[in-house]
């Protein structure tokens, strides 16, 4: 059975490098046979939160939200593709999180972070483990760290250089860690409902 992976992405600056890791992850997962989708913060365009999901009366949420939330709870797990911002997280990676609660519930998440420095966007993954957490999702303990950026991948999202070879020796152990997880949560689901 495929496993159906949302790769969560939310950088909006113009010369955006993550983008760069986020192919490399959907690269990554599809060459292993998962169903994989990026979801671009960006491409999106939702507004600044001002109304969750859940807080529109039913069906009269905007389309993207409608159709975003339909994405989240058909998928297995998430990868989150996270720049660093100051020590902190992409405001574009956490306002797009943030339209929804309970839809992300009962399913891991991966944490892979980038920076164009050597910190490889460490600071802003720490960050979302408490965040992630309080959404009602597992956070798995494999991550990967990519940095400086511009030395690892290529703009096609191809490893380059030594933190390429790292980065790709790195992957196969993130991704068994997020797949075992995800047909863990599977298996649970389908033995006992949640309990909320």
């Amino acid at each position: 059975m495929s496993n159906r992976i949302l790769v969560l992405y939310g950088s909006y600056r113009s010369d955006r490098m993550g983008i760069r890791l986020a192919q490399f992850v959907v690269e990554g997962f599809r060459a292993r046979g998962d169903d994989v989708e990026l979801i671009d913060a960006k491409a999106i365009g939702l507004p600044m939160l001002d109304r969750m999901y859940k807080e529109y009366p039913k069906g009269d949420a905007p389309a993207a939200l409608e159709e975003l939330a339909g994405k989240i709870r058909s998928a297995d797990g998430f990868v989150l593709v996270t720049g660093e911002y100051n020590w902190g997280m992409q405001p574009g990676l956490k306002n797009l999180t943030d339209h929804f609660l309970e839809e992300w519930f009962w399913r891991p998440v991966a944490i892979a972070s980038y920076s164009a420095g050597r910190f490889s966007g460490a600071r802003a993954a720490l960050a979302w483990h408490g965040t992630l957490s309080e959404m009602g999702m597992v956070v798995i303990s494999s991550s990967v760290a990519v940095g400086p950026i511009a030395q690892t991948l290529s703009e096609d999202g191809k490893p380059i250089g030594e933190g390429g070879k790292a980065l790709a020796h790195a992957f196969p152990r993130f991704a068994d860690d997020l797949v075992w997880w995800m047909e863990a949560a599977r298996a649970q689901r389908e033995r006992k409902k949640p309990p909320y």
